[in-house]
């Protein structure tokens, strides 16, 4: 059988400032995920093109390319990305380029 589909969706944290609440979706399941992002990543995704909520977008895709949705941490900032797979920012693109 072939892998489910996984949907992700972001919204805006009601709560906080530059933080998004992503939901990944798929037959097994949700999970919720707050992802926050920085000052420098926010400004460093305006330059390939991206909204910080397109950004976490492609930055969950990548993650569930990887690992498990239940894996993903419940509350990261999308910096700590990078310091599990050091391939992001080369990889980030594309994901872009997906949605």
């Amino acid at each position: 059988m072939p892998p489910s589909p996984v949907r992700i969706s972001v919204e805006p944290d009601p709560n906080r400032q530059g933080a998004f609440v992503a939901t990944v979706r798929d037959r097994r399941g949700e999970s919720r995920h707050r992802v926050t992002v920085g000052e420098k990543d926010a400004a460093r995704f305006a330059a390939l093109g991206a909204e910080p909520a397109a950004a976490v977008k492609a930055a969950m895709a990548f993650l569930v390319d990887r690992e498990p949705k239940e894996s993903i941490l419940a509350a990261f900032d999308i910096d700590v990305i990078r310091r599990y797979f050091p391939e992001f920012d080369n990889a980030f693109p594309g994901y872009l380029e997906r949605l």
